[in-house]
């Protein structure tokens, strides 16, 4: 009987790979990492792919692959699986719920203090020959209000991690009552009466384009936005034309609508935002993480016939 075709697209933690390799119950690809090219030639074997944020999957993917049966985001975020599409054609859809929650909190507070500090001017500033000391005078986090837009796991985990630094913790989740933080009804109100919003959401249609203008001009001139969640979640063009006009402090951008980040985006030349390429899950401990999270699901599923962590359409 033929083994399960299983294909890793979008590299993996290479001591789990060689794990899932070993399992003589299946047959895996032995690279860990493709190029687009290189999936293609395997799309039509495949029942099984491993993906992290890299690889769409699309209804053109899933046309060339007629076998598949699981497709696993190594990840929380399942926003480039059409998920509609893989219900149609029998197609089950898992994540790794968590496994990186931790590591996109820290990479929120990174962004955080880059803003507040301005750390990377700083740095290209110092690394230039120059010591600018008066021209990058910061602010602090102390006991500052700080509004959360999202209170799932990765926002309680932020909210917990800076909680040594006594701020000030409001919240907008119409789905999440806690009775430890503030709840604001109104997304525009929390804007206003914070000094900090940092944002952790999944990006949904009904969250695409969530945060405009509106909310934007509701911050204070010395107000700092964070997006390590998902781009699309605000809208670029508004957020641009805030920190163009600089109405507020600046702005940490870890995702974007369209990724990888195009060379002439308009985002790079900004000296009051700090952008980085979609670092959230990308520590050593997150990828172990998800990596082995990802291992037991594939192995339930084709050995066992067991879903363990579904996502519907």
């Amino acid at each position: 009987m033929a083994r399960p075709f299983i294909v890793v697209s979008d590299g993996f933690d290479s001591e789990l790979f060689k794990e899932l390799v070993a399992c003589p119950q299946l047959e895996v690809h032995p690279q860990a990492k493709l190029t687009a090219e290189q999936l293609k030639e395997l799309l039509p074997k495949v029942e099984g792919l491993i993906i992290r944020s890299a690889t769409k999957v699309d209804a053109n993917l899933l046309s060339a692959a007629p076998k598949l049966k699981l497709v696993i985001r190594a990840g929380e975020g399942t926003d480039n699986i059409d998920k509609k599409a893989c219900a149609s054609k029998g197609v089950k859809v898992e994540n790794t719920p968590g496994a990186n929650s931790n590591s996109a909190a820290e990479q929120a507070i990174a962004l955080l203090f880059a803003v507040l500090r301005k750390t990377a001017q700083a740095d290209a500033s110092t690394k230039a020959g120059k010591w600018e000391k008066s021209k990058f005078t910061g602010q602090e986090l102390w006991q500052r209000k700080v509004g959360i837009v999202g209170m799932g796991k990765i926002g309680q985990i932020f909210a917990k991690r800076i909680a040594g630094f006594e701020p000030q913790i409001s919240y907008w989740d119409p789905f999440v009552t806690l009775e430890q933080y503030t709840k604001v009804e109104n997304l525009a109100d929390l804007f206003a009466q914070s000094d900090i919003i940092s944002i952790h959401l999944p990006l949904k249609e009904q969250t695409r384009n969530l945060i405009t203008k509106k909310e934007l001009s509701q911050l204070p001139p010395h107000g700092i936005l964070i997006n390590a969640a998902r781009g699309g979640i605000v809208n670029e063009e508004d957020l641009l034309s805030i920190l163009k006009e600089k109405k507020i402090w600046g702005a940490g951008v870890d995702v974007f609508k369209s990724e990888p980040l195009p060379a002439d985006s308009p985002f790079l030349g900004l000296d009051n935002c700090v952008c980085t390429p979609h670092l959230g899950a990308s520590t050593v401990q997150a990828q172990v993480r998800v990596g082995q999270m990802a291992v037991q699901q594939i192995k339930a599923f084709f050995l066992e016939n067991k879903l363990l962590n579904e996502v519907k359409a």
